[in-house]
């Protein structure tokens, strides 16, 4: 089995994963130092200019391998311009997102570019397998953010048995117990998010990052206001509030044929703002993305200690 530290030339199997208005670079060169690799969204910056010298930044700090996800969907306006400075920066791999890969995969291999696509099925697993995709991260119903419908050991044990890439197991994970267990089920590794979402490298709030250490596994629960698509976040009061459930014009121009296109992009602009809005200026208003592994978040610390909890743990497990 290829595993993602051989894969990518790294120490440790892990991805600190791509978080909406989260991930910063600041974020991604702390990761790189501690032997695992790091990905940013690219919609996190709002110019190709900033992307650009995002990326420049990290690069010029190191030569470990980090990544960009990009959203490849009509709901990203920005994707075209967006994948032609990860090419043309030659990023080390990209993350796609809500759509097909397939540009993606074609231009980035002849660049050396690996392309790791998000999946939430088999049916989906396998169709970026015949593209090409180089591995999958198979997003379960235990990820912050946008989650899929199935367990963690259900979908790794589904795609193992189907697919011929590797696979890397998203959500659910905080300790190094949590990544020997996946890969005890045929996962080459794991992209790891809600507990960073507290380190001291992360630009939002101190009331977001106080609500990491607040709510537990018991408070998340499952929306499909804010983007369209299901999207775990913390049930505050506004969110009780607010409901979890797409009402019936949402829906309906979410699945009109016609006004699809037109409604995606505006729902998921909307739920930008909405997430954007609680993410830096926290009110009574608060929309806040976190996945069940809030549990394991005691205290706000950098985010080399959090990586340095998982992989010394990771490391007594493979004695």
């Amino acid at each position: 089995m290829v595993t993602l530290d051989k894969l990518l030339g790294i120490k440790y199997p892990i991805i600190v994963a791509p978080m909406f208005l989260i991930s910063n670079t600041k974020m991604i060169k702390s990761a790189l130092r501690c032997g695992v690799t790091a990905a940013f969204p690219a919609l996190n910056y709002r110019t190709d200019d900033e992307l650009r010298a995002a990326i420049i930044e990290i690069k010029n700090s190191t030569d470990k391998p980090f990544g960009v996800n990009l959203i490849v969907n009509k709901s990203n306006p920005k994707y075209k311009s967006q994948l032609n400075t990860l090419l043309e920066l030659k990023v080390d791999f990209i993350i796609t997102s809500l759509g097909s890969p397939q540009e993606v995969i074609e231009k980035c291999k002849p660049l050396g570019i690996k392309v790791f696509c998000d999946v939430v099925d088999l049916k989906y697993a396998q169709k970026v397998e015949t593209l090409g995709a180089d591995a999958v991260i198979a997003v379960n119903n235990r990820a912050g953010g946008h989650a899929g419908p199935l367990p963690p050991h259900e979908l790794v044990t589904l795609l193992k048995q189907n697919c011929n890439i590797p696979i890397i197991s998203a959500g659910g994970i905080a300790t190094g117990m949590d990544l020997k267990e996946v890969i005890s089920w045929g996962a080459a590794g794991a992209s790891v998010g809600t507990i960073f979402i507290a380190c001291e490298e992360a630009d939002i709030t101190p009331e977001y990052k106080q609500a990491m250490i607040d709510y537990g596994a018991k408070d998340i629960v499952m929306t499909t206001k804010l983007s369209g698509s299901p999207l775990t976040v913390i049930n505050t009061p506004y969110v009780q509030q607010l409901g979890t459930k797409a009402n019936f014009l949402e829906w309906i121009l979410n699945n009109n044929k016609t006004l699809k296109k037109y409604a995606k992009m505006l729902i998921a602009f909307r739920g930008m703002k909405a997430v954007e809005k609680a993410a830096f200026g926290a009110t009574y208003k608060t929309v806040w993305c976190a996945g069940p592994a809030i549990e394991h978040v005691h205290a706000i610390q950098p985010i080399a200690n959090i990586i340095e909890s998982i992989t010394t743990e990771f490391d007594q497990y493979n004695r």
